[in-house]
């Protein structure tokens, strides 16, 4: 059977790294200063499309589809902390390391759909924090959507990652304690809650919805974004007892992470289905779910749900940004760098290039869960090279992926895989 030590062993927690840096003290609260590469990967899927996708995903399902999220959940620990392990081990993201260890033609293809995914990515995040603002201040959504644009694009160009990282922080805990509040404030049927979490289910007609939950929890530019950011953090290589602290404490960070999205994702699919669903009331738009809570909940409910879904959409607009340029800047072997042109251009592609999008959308709710499905369906070419390159000696040396973790990612590269072709099939047919 396989023990505990052997299992760390093959998620990587016990091995070496290559980048040399600063000799860190480990106190009981040092694992602290290691909380936030992981809280922005987390900010991306606590964003405007999985609102919208678990929204209606509780509305038109109850608790049915919580299963969803558990799953995508364990999916995403294993895929992101696999992927911080490459961005430590060799001092490249995602991108610079497919761009350099990949065929040229096959690397510019995934990256570039990798970037339409950015796109697709940013365009709901924008949107749902365009969506926030009409709600809020009646201010119009295309409007909006230019006014969250502009200041993310500030936000971005002028504060250095560890600003940004604070903020991020500062958003996810105000996402966490509003929709927290607004769980009190629901009669949840938590036995059938704790079953559906569990028990996999697909009813007819939720495979859309499904994917679309699939592709807002585990996010390729996600997948781009972490290889780049924990390299803020200052690893060691000068003593093998620091270095295994340190990888503990990635891995702390990443679980614990995941977790937090794990709960928030669950909560809004809970709320949905204990107000919602029990009432027989369908959502098909992130504004009559505001407007559907007030008579259920309070005027609170719906003041606090709009407020929640402004944060969300800035700072998971944030992070989009960051990851297309973090690819693009990857696709010419460099790393992201605000201050270079490259990752520019990258972060532009990303944001405007959404909001070019956002101006030709009829129905912005349709648009969220359909963008939902688009990473969806990137996904599994981003993971299959995220599993290559993590498995070539040529690439992670003496840290290449065990035998057993290449099995788990395997895994999980079929499960996503076969979701995507039954999505097609129920297209097609």
């Amino acid at each position: 059977m396989l023990n505990i030590k052997n299992l760390f062993n093959s998620f990587g927690l016990l091995k070496d790294l290559k980048r040399k840096d600063h000799t860190p003290s480990f106190g009981a609260l040092d694992i602290f200063k290691y909380i936030g590469p992981g809280l922005l990967v987390t900010v991306g899927f606590i964003d405007p499309g999985n609102w919208a996708a678990n929204i209606a995903t509780g509305s038109g399902y109850g608790y049915t589809l919580l299963w969803i999220v558990s799953l995508s959940t364990i999916m995403l620990i294993v895929l992101q902390h696999n992927v911080a392990h490459l961005g430590i081990a060799t001092g490249l993201c995602l991108s610079e390391a497919a761009t350099i260890y990949i065929h040229p033609k096959v690397s510019k293809a995934i990256l570039s759909f990798a970037v339409l995914a950015s796109v697709s990515t940013s365009l709901a995040e924008i949107l749902g924090g365009s969506i926030a603002l009409n709600m809020l201040f009646d201010v119009p959504t295309k409007i909006s959507a230019v006014l969250v644009t502009i200041f993310v694009i500030i936000m971005l160009f002028t504060n250095s990652y560890r600003k940004i990282e604070k903020w991020i922080i500062g958003f996810v805990s105000i996402i966490g304690i509003s929709f927290l509040y607004e769980l009190f404030l629901v009669d949840v049927d938590w036995v059938t809650a704790g079953i559906s979490w569990v028990k996999p289910s697909i009813p007819e007609g939720s495979m859309l919805l499904l994917m679309s939950v699939l592709g807002a929890v585990v996010m390729p530019h996600n997948l781009f974004l972490h290889s780049e950011v924990i390299q803020s953090r200052k690893w060691n290589l000068q003593d093998e007892k620091i270095i295994k602290k340190q990888l503990k404490f990635e891995f702390a960070d990443t679980l614990f992470s995941m977790i937090i999205g794990w709960a928030i994702n669950s909560a809004m699919i809970i709320i949905a289905a204990a107000t919602f669903f029990k009432n027989s009331q369908k959502v098909d738009e992130l504004q009559q779910a505001e407007r559907l809570l007030e008579p259920l909940l309070g005027l609170n409910a719906s003041v606090v749900f709009a407020v929640a879904l402004l944060f969300a959409g800035v700072a998971s607009s944030i992070t989009s940004g960051m990851a297309g340029g973090s690819i693009v800047s990857g696709m010419y072997k460099e790393p992201y760098d605000v201050k270079d042109n490259h990752s520019r251009i990258g972060i532009i592609i990303s944001l405007v290039g959404a909001l070019i999008l956002i101006f030709f959308i009829g129905n912005p709710f349709k648009g969220l869960i359909l963008s939902q499905v688009f990473l969806s369906i990137q996904l599994p070419f981003t993971v299959a090279i995220q599993i290559y390159l993590t498995s070539s000696k040529k690439v992670m040396g003496k840290y290449v992926n065990s035998p057993f973790l290449i099995g788990v990612l395997s895994v999980i590269a079929g499960i996503v895989t076969f979701l995507n072709i039954k999505l097609l099939v129920d297209f097609l047919i």
